[in-house]
């Protein structure tokens, strides 16, 4: 097909690289946004929705005379708390989870311009309702302040191995190092993908905590130059394995596999998945009449033509902490686009990263690439750009 034979467009064409940055832009204004909401007595739900509508009007506003061009969510809001995993994301017609404070809560959402796409996720403890923006932060401890730490710094880790010549082998290890570190363990089998064009899950991935099993089925890979990566960190503090729940799954994508569907209520809701959403992830909140979708949904996973996103869960009583980013393997090293500071001192733990190699990358955070160097030394070269330092 002739669409096939279109060379495949990178970060290195000035547009693409644009539109990667306006994504991320927008996916962190809308992440400050919703933390914000994400205090005691919240809605998980309402959060939710507040996230993703605010995603479809921010990504409307740009390029308005580009009428053609597809844009919007990249993947649905999702706010998972505690021993929740990833990717709950409840419809009006299920139970709700009002915020506690104390819950560690974990947010996940994602945008994209033209089939350009920025992810993100971050963590954070659930407080009161505060008025004065002034007022002291609570120091995180016990578990707590173990796992969010150990997520964090293995994301930063993760972050300065990505770079073009590198093996996502090496980034399997080091995550699972700095894990251990804090007693913890990543989320077993949870893959991060390289990101294309109207492609959430590029072939290249990169892989947590594998099974024996799957050491030897996963493959590894060498990044290359301008490639894009939505970096994925999931840590736990029990035994890393995630089980599904009866929580109903409400995340869905559509996948390259066909299938000429029998039911009018399957082929109804299909045309309006590809017309709506195209491959991009997408909750069964965006149609109009949820019994329908939800009858229509059943024979297109039946047939692989959908897939879903199921809500997972480690053992009660553990705790899960999630950190994603976007980032682009540039000449000059990885650029991070998503993906918001967070001041590590806030979390008082009794353990610490003491392998050599590991604290050698976390320093390198320690230095500001975005700020201008005087000119009486040369400017070193710029191994990663980052908003936040990790000491």
């Amino acid at each position: 097909m002739a669409e096939d034979k279109e060379p495949e467009r990178t970060v290195q064409e000035p547009l693409v690289l644009t539109k990667y940055k306006m994504a991320a832009d927008i996916v962190n204004r809308i992440l400050g946004l919703v933390l914000q909401k994400c205090v005691a007595g919240a809605s998980v739900r309402e959060i939710c929705e507040y996230g993703d509508n605010l995603i479809t009007e921010d990504t409307s506003k740009v390029f308005k005379k580009e009428k053609e061009m597809k844009k919007g969510i990249a993947f649905p809001t999702c706010v998972s708390i505690n021993n929740c995993i990833c990717h709950f994301s409840p419809l009006p017609s299920e139970a709700d989870h009002m915020l506690k404070e104390g819950e560690l809560a974990k947010i996940d959402l994602g945008a994209h311009i033209d089939g350009f796409i920025a992810v993100v996720a971050h963590s954070i403890i659930v407080s009161k309702p505060v008025e004065n923006e002034e007022a002291e932060k609570k120091k995180v401890t016990g578990r707590q302040a173990d796992v969010l730490k150990a997520a964090y710094l293995a994301s930063e880790v993760a972050l300065r191995l990505l770079k073009s010549g590198n093996e996502t082998g090496a980034v399997t290890d080091a995550v699972n190092k700095v894990a251990t570190a804090f007693k913890c363990k990543p989320v077993e089998g949870m893959l991060s993908h390289q990101l294309k064009q109207f492609k959430i899950d590029g072939e290249k991935t990169i892989i947590q905590n594998p099974t024996a099993a799957q050491k030897k089925e996963h493959e590894k890979f060498k990044f290359d130059l301008h490639e894009v990566y939505a970096m994925d960190v999931l840590v736990s503090t029990g035994e890393g394995v995630g089980r599904e729940s009866e929580k109903r799954v409400t995340v869905y994508k559509k996948t390259e596999e066909t299938y000429q569907l029998k039911l009018k209520t399957a082929r109804m809701f299909y045309i309006e998945v590809k017309h709506k959403h195209g491959a991009m992830p997408f909750n069964l909140r965006s149609f109009e009449n949820e019994v329908k979708a939800r009858m229509g949904i059943v024979e297109c996973i039946n047939h692989k033509v959908i897939e879903p996103f199921p809500v997972l869960y480690e053992k009660p009583g553990e705790l899960v902490a999630h950190f994603k980013f976007t980032v682009l393997l540039l000449p000059s090293g990885p650029l991070r686009i998503t993906g918001l500071p967070v001041d590590v001192d806030q979390f008082e733990t009794e353990n610490a990263v003491t392998d050599p190699e590991l604290l050698a990358l976390l320093n390198l955070a320690s230095r500001k690439t975005n700020k201008k160097k005087k000119k009486t030394k040369p400017a070193p070269e710029k191994p990663v750009e980052t908003e936040a330092s990790a000491e």
